[in-house]
């Protein structure tokens, strides 16, 4: 699909993601596989020129990459890096921003310091289309400069700050605040997680459950002691949770393999949590027996 659209750029190059599940090395620890990413990321750095590279851009957690929270400690040997070479970091948090992880922002959860941060769904929780950047304080200070030199920064568009965006903006989160939905997002979070466990954790085809608040994902494997995945062509994830909607709740197959990935609203509660595992139990007894 992105081959169609000449992507990925040339001038975007890429470092490993922080996927512990599939990493290459089956004997390495987690300490060990984030020393790897940011050995990797250095040397990537080092070969490319540090003076080329604009920034690092990353989500604080994958998204459609997985639904992934990174291995403890991998933002912090990352943000090392870039320390070291001067490399501003860009945090994606249109999926993590605004409560999802159970902190107003996975920047937050992670102790990252981005320099830019971008934001969207969580925003208005998409009852209206809206999405910003946020600039701290070491890059709007050059974005002042400039201005004295260049006059306006002319990076506007037609609906840029739209009135309506805006006020369903502050709507949003005025309930957010309101309802404690940020808590509530850490706090069921956790519950869901270890209701998914209890439900399909011993289950032979289950490779992992994971999760960092209302951000869940189970990943399906052919052999778990192996790590060996299913075929494509079997569409154990699609089934999966296709046999889900049937149980009256909606999940997403990931594009990444077989799994299911579970976002639920901030507001949801623990008897709907419960309802979510027992649609993944009868799911999976459904597609994998």
């Amino acid at each position: 699909f992105h081959k169609k659209f000449d992507l990925p750029l040339a001038q975007v190059i890429h470092t490993e993601a922080p996927y512990y599940f599939r990493r290459a090395d089956l004997a390495q620890s987690e300490a060990e596989f984030v020393a790897h990413c940011a050995a990797e990321l250095e040397a990537l750095i080092e070969r490319e020129g540090a003076d080329t590279v604009a920034a690092f851009i990353g989500e604080p957690a994958l998204g459609t990459g997985g639904l992934v929270p990174p291995p403890a400690g991998y933002w912090d040997a990352i943000q090392a890096v870039l320390k070291k070479h001067d490399i501003l970091l860009i945090a994606d948090e249109v999926v993590t921003g605004f409560g999802r992880l159970g902190t107003m922002f996975g920047s937050d959860h992670y102790g990252m310091t981005p320099d830019i941060i971008t934001t969207a769904k969580g925003l208005t929780s998409a009852y209206a289309p809206l999405s910003g950047s946020i600039v701290g304080d070491r890059v709007w200070k050059v974005l002042e400069q400039g201005t004295d030199e260049f006059g306006v920064i002319g990076h506007g568009w037609t609906y840029s700050a739209h009135p309506i965006g805006a006020a369903a903006g502050i709507a949003n989160l005025e309930l957010v605040d309101k309802l404690g939905l940020v808590k509530n997002a850490g706090e069921t979070g956790a519950y869901l997680k270890a209701a998914l466990k209890d439900a399909v954790g011993d289950h032979p085809n289950v490779g992992e459950i994971r999760g960092e608040g209302l951000l869940c994902a189970v990943e399906f494997v052919a052999d778990r002691d192996g790590r060996k995945f299913f075929d494509a062509s079997e569409k154990v994830g699609a089934r999966a949770v296709a046999a889900m909607l049937g149980e009256n709740v909606i999940a997403r197959a990931m594009p990444q393999g077989d799994i299911i990935g579970i976002a639920p609203p901030l507001c949801l509660s623990r008897a709907e949590a419960d309802q979510i595992a027992a649609a993944v139990a009868a799911a999976v007894k459904d597609v994998l027996g």
